[in-house]
């Protein structure tokens, strides 16, 4: 492992210091874990100590900032309380311990150079420009003015260029560029705030930019790259750009026909863009931003923020989020966002450079390549890209934030642990696939991957898992997968040469919301989505589960019904409909032209899904809450067929909000003990009933929102446990979460759920390892 070459740096201190002799003098030995490398945390330790006139020295080291300073007891104790009190805004201490031992007479402070050791200090996320360097970016007299790759210990680059611990420049991509002079005394100088900024730089000895054709001739370099590449996109055109973590595809937000296009060729027909606007002003003008959005558009994470559209348009083409009243909403980043934002005075959009279900591109030779045919220029750079790390996307519930996607700002900070855990490698599931691993009391989840559907995304899965390995030198004692014998990551853990522990979907969905808030069992855990492997050959997705010290029992479920075509089902709602109807009528569902779903399939379709359902082939029972959600979209036709994940579902909750706020809801039954079944048959009647009437699509919407809410609620009175845990994909609604919080809580429940790990399959990996480590220490099978 490569170690940093600068000399140790000393201070002398006093010739008045307490001598060895002295009674009073103590050595304090302190050692913090957490997200303290990267973010000043030397530096700052180095000033506290002068200041207060304490010697001895600061080390940064594979699992976290070591530190031995002498001085009275009282002074140290000052000392250590100062460092809770005033540490860096960026690091976040996990662990500070701290014992007392004989001094050794130190008589300077320094900082050493980093030590080796055990690999478990937290390497920081990639952290949005800080205002300081945004002020130099901006100033003409700085000589860093319009530099795209300034930075310092407060912000740029930590993840995405970091390729071995403790962190330092050798072991990271940067190692390629040597400092200038200039940068060099700040590199080396404790009281400059760019003192160990690993990815310091400036225009004399950095990366530059390149403005290259679709078929890779130079057609401009640093700052004129820039400005072209901001004239070409003002034309119209589509411009890749290569940013901190892969590339982005930018075009005119504004622009109808160049966003159709975009859409076009990367064969994303309807799905939402991102749109990166140039100043939090501009998103006010088309959005509705609270105080909590406004801090979190701005945060170091400074991720995609879901926000509300103003009614009175925003001057975005339709082709951007067609339908939607949400945006996704991020503001510029890098130096690099800053200035071509600045430049351009518009928004744009700023999605992923990629074709649908790949991995973002992260190699300027790659892009040319895969991109070809999508991207008219490329905007590329000379700083390597270690790992992909696309943007990450969140929006405020209940007063906080809510992460859907885990990746730039939020990877690969830990959960933590109340104690060691053994060696777990956790693959995750099929769709949003993250990866996870348990080392001492961390668990460490990666990046956003994606849906492992190509074979590029498979082999990006297979880099991040070596990546993980690597970075904290870690040799697996166990493997845990999903039970889906046909997931990709299930295949990639039986070829392991480690035991396989195999996870139920929705338990693992339940441990990670228990992990993320510190929740130790007895808890029932509410898990809805989409759709995952049951163990009785069903295929889940509406569970209670009852989560003990040993596992887990299945509580109660939604009542199951087939879903006719299997995965087809999943993009035709009408086809998950008629199995509704189908549960409920028989036969006779194929008569019910009267209703939308079945109006909506052809003659052929309907003789095809009849024989399906009677012989129950490629017709599997589901107790899928996602399923249900889409069932209903389709009875209100809202939507027969999606062109994404879950887009019946989101057009449900869409419409459900705008009606008035109401506590009208339908009947449902609960059926059974052991498990309790719950039958939507009586609200589906009455759903049936309610359109006969002519009620409105959006007090029915709202309406069954709020039965979903209750079947919460009537299932946890009638099992009786205390603490209630909200994990799955259908906790992505905002507007089912927060009602089931609110009456959850208000029936006397302690609910929780989830933050900054997904509620989604993004979170399954943290649950894996919960459970891996559960059946390691207790024996269980699952």
């Amino acid at each position: 492992m490569a170690e940093s070459t600068s000399p140790a740096v000393c201070a002398v201190l006093s010739n008045e210091l307490p001598q060895p002799g002295d009674k009073e003098l103590l050595r304090l030995k302190v050692v913090i874990r957490g997200a303290v490398q990267g973010v000043g945390f030397r530096p700052f330790i180095y000033r506290l100590a002068t200041e207060m006139r304490l010697p001895g020295w600061v080390s940064n080291t594979s699992e976290g900032v070591f530190i031995e300073v002498e001085g009275a007891r009282e002074t140290l104790q000052q000392f250590l309380f100062r460092i809770e009190r005033e540490k860096p805004a960026i690091s976040y201490i996990q662990s500070l311990d701290s014992s007392f031992a004989d001094p050794l007479g130190f008589t300077s402070f320094e900082i050493k150079e980093s030590m080796k050791g055990a690999k478990t200090a937290i390497v920081l996320p990639d952290i949005a420009t800080c205002p300081d360097c945004l002020r130099e970016v901006n100033n003409e007299r700085d000589r860093r003015y319009r530099y795209p790759f300034t930075n310092c210990t407060n912000c740029g680059p930590r993840f995405t260029i970091i390729e071995s611990l403790p962190y330092d420049r050798p072991a990271t991509t940067m190692r390629k560029f040597k400092m200038c002079a200039e940068c060099e005394a700040e590199y080396k100088d404790p009281l400059d705030r760019r003192f160990h900024a690993q990815p310091n730089a400036c225009p004399k000895c950095g990366p530059h930019l390149e403005l290259w054709s679709a078929s890779g001739e130079v057609l401009g370099v640093h700052d004129d790259a820039l400005r072209a590449a901001a004239v070409t996109i003002r034309e119209g055109r589509i411009v890749a750009v290569k940013g901190l973590g892969g590339f982005h595809l930018l075009v005119d937000a504004r622009n109808e026909s160049a966003v159709w296009e975009l859409r076009g060729r990367k064969q994303r027909e309807e799905k939402p863009f991102a749109v990166m606007y140039p100043t939090l002003e501009s998103v006010k003008a088309a959005c509705e931003v609270n105080e909590l959005e406004k801090r979190l558009l701005r945060s170091p994470e400074s991720p995609i923020v879901l926000l509300q559209r103003k009614p009175n348009g925003d001057g975005l083409a339709d082709g951007i989020a067609p339908g939607n009243p949400y945006l996704g909403v991020m503001l510029p980043y890098t130096p690099l966002h800053h200035l071509l934002m600045s430049e351009l005075g518009f928004p744009v959009v700023a999605t992923s450079g990629n074709l649908s279900d790949e991995p973002i591109c992260t190699d300027e030779h790659e892009a040319l390549r895969r991109l070809s045919g999508i991207a008219d220029f490329f905007l590329v750079h000379n700083r390597p890209i270690l790992r992909h790390v696309d943007d990450s996307i969140a929006r405020i519930v209940l007063d906080r934030e809510l992460v859907q996607r885990r990746a730039r700002g939020f990877a690969p900070l830990p959960v933590k642990l109340d104690e060691d855990a053994p060696a777990i490698l956790a693959v995750g599931a099929h769709q949003k696939n993250t990866v996870a691993s348990s080392v001492g009391q961390q668990v460490f989840v990666s990046q956003h991957i994606g849906d492992l559907e190509t074979t590029q995304a498979y082999e990006a899965f297979g880099r991040v898992i070596t990546s993980f390995e690597k970075l904290y030198e870690f040799t697996p004692q166990a493997v845990a997968c999903d039970l889906h014998p046909n997931y990709l990551s299930t295949r990639y853990a039986r070829g392991a040469d480690a035991r396989v522990i195999g996870v139920q979907h929705h338990y693992a969905h339940v441990l990670a919301c228990m992990a993320e808030n510190n929740v130790a069992a007895p808890v029932l855990g509410v898990s809805w989505d989409g759709s995952g492997y049951g163990p009785d050959g069903t295929v889940w997705g509406g569970e209670f589960l009852a989560i003990h010290n040993l596992g887990y029992k299945r509580a109660a479920h939604l009542r199951t019904f087939r879903l006719p075509g299997s995965e087809k089902a999943v993009k035709e709602p009408r086809r998950t409909a008629l199995g509704l109807l189908y549960e409920m009528f028989g036969e006779s569902a194929f008569e019910r032209d009267d209703l939308p779903p079945v109006r909506a399939l052809s003659s052929e379709e309907k003789k095809v899904l009849r024989s399906m359902l009677a012989r129950g082939v490629n017709s599997p029972l589901t107790s899928s809450a996602g399923r249900l959600f889409d069932a209903v979209a389709s009875l209100l036709d809202l939507r027969q067929t999606v062109r994404f994940e879950g887009q019946g579902a989101t057009e449900l909750e869409f419409r459900a909000t705008e009606a008035d706020e109401s506590d009208e809801h339908y009947l449902v039954r609960l059926q059974g003990a052991d498990p309790i079944v719950v039958d939507w048959a009586p609200m589906v009647l009455s759903i049936l009933s309610d359109i006969e009437s002519g009620v409105s699509k959006s007090v029915i919407a709202r309406k069954f929102h709020n039965t979903m809410v209750e079947v919460m609620v009537l299932v946890a009175q009638k099992v009786g446990m205390e603490c209630v845990a909200l994990s799955g994909g259908c906790f992505q609604n905002k507007l089912l979460t927060e009602r089931a919080v609110t009456r959850l809580q208000q029936a006397g429940f302690r609910v929780y759920w989830h933050q900054r790990i997904p509620p989604n399959d993004g979170g399954i990996a943290v649950g894996q390892v919960m459970a891996a480590i559960r059946e390691l220490k207790n024996g269980e099978k699952e």
